[in-house]
């Protein structure tokens, strides 16, 4: 599989109002990376400071995704056509995860 950024899922949505990164329910990182263990999809990328990061648009993909069982991974690589992203066991979580 062989993508430009432009074809990386978006991040479409993300609830996680203590992120650094989300501003009004949009992320702003330049790109996520989906971590976690087996059953817990965690956003790798969450940052819980009180500054504000990111770009200034919304452009958000997701970057790489560690989460190889999850029925929308392909090489490390996320296939689904966006993720949402939300409050999680411990911070922030995948919410399009799906394990096989």
């Amino acid at each position: 599989m062989s993508m430009t950024l432009d074809e990386l899922p978006a991040v479409s949505e993300c609830s996680v109002t203590g992120c650094s990164y989300n501003d009004h329910s949009h992320c702003h990182a330049a790109a996520v990376t989906i971590g976690g263990s087996i059953g817990d999809a965690e956003c790798a990328t969450f940052i819980p400071l009180g500054i504000k990061g990111g770009l200034d648009k919304v452009i958000s993909h997701v970057g790489a995704c560690q989460r190889s069982e999850c029925i929308h991974n392909s090489s490390l690589e996320c296939t689904a056509p966006s993720v949402r992203v939300g409050p999680g066991a411990v911070d922030a979580d995948c919410l399009t995860y799906e394990p096989a």
